[in-house]
C-alpha cells in the first residue's frame, strides 16, 4: 500500500482550497454551514440542509463580520441593560401606595406560611405550572386520531414533569423542629 502512496501526484494530496498548477485556485462549492441546529441543539448530519430532529433550516456558519456585529450587539444590550437599570433605580417607589393583601404575596411569606425551604417551595411552583401547562394542553382540539394520540402525549410530558418537580420539593424539604 505504501508503494500506491508514493507514486502520486503531489497535487492529490493538497487540500483544494491551495492554489494548483498554473495557479488555478480552487474554493469551496458551497459556504461553510453551522455544526449544530440553533434551535434544538442537535448536530447536523453531513451534508444536509435541515436539521434532522426539528426540521430547521440549516444557516451558515458564523463569519468575522457576523462575530463583529455580535460584539456589537452584545455592546447594545449591555446599554440597554445600563438605562433600564438606571430608569428603575430613579423611581421614587416610597411614593407608591400597595394594597395591604399584597404582603401575603411575597415570596418569603409565602414560604414561611407553607412551612417549605426555599428550593421546595420553587419545585412546587414549577410543579403547579407544568399541571397548569397540562390542562393547557387538554384545550387543544384534535381533528384526527394522531393529533389526538400527540395531544395525548404532550399532556403526559407536562404530567410527568409535574411528577418530577414534586418529588424534588419532597427531597428538599428540611423538617421542621417540630416534627423530629
Amino acid at each position: 500500500m505504501a508503494e500506491a502512496a508514493q507514486g502520486t501526484h503531489q497535487e492529490f494530496w493538497r487540500p483544494p482550497s491551495q492554489r494548483l498548477g498554473n495557479d488555478v485556485l480552487l474554493r469551496e462549492a458551497t459556504p461553510a454551514l453551522a455544526d449544530a441546529c440553533p434551535r434544538c441543539g442537535s448536530e447536523y448530519l453531513v451534508g444536509s440542509q435541515f436539521c434532522h430532529s426539528c426540521g430547521g433550516r440549516r444557516p451558515e456558519a458564523l463569519s468575522t463580520s457576523t462575530k463583529t456585529d455580535a460584539a456589537a450587539v452584545a455592546g447594545l444590550w449591555e446599554k440597554g441593560v445600563h438605562h433600564v437599570r438606571t430608569a428603575v433605580t430613579a423611581i421614587p417607589w416610597e411614593k407608591f401606595k400597595f394594597p395591604a393583601w399584597m404582603q401575603y404575596l411575597h415570596f418569603h411569606e409565602i414560604k414561611s406560611r407553607v412551612g417549605l425551604s426555599t428550593g421546595s417551595l420553587i419545585a412546587f411552583v414549577i410543579g403547579l405550572a407544568c399541571i397548569a401547562g397540562a390542562l393547557m394542553v387538554g384545550l387543544l382540539t384534535a381533528k384526527t386520531l394522531v393529533d389526538w394520540q400527540a395531544i395525548q402525549f404532550y399532556r403526559a410530558e407536562w404530567l410527568l414533569a409535574a411528577t418530577a418537580a414534586f418529588v424534588a420539593g419532597i427531597l428538599l424539604k428540611k423538617n421542621s423542629p417540630d416534627h423530629e
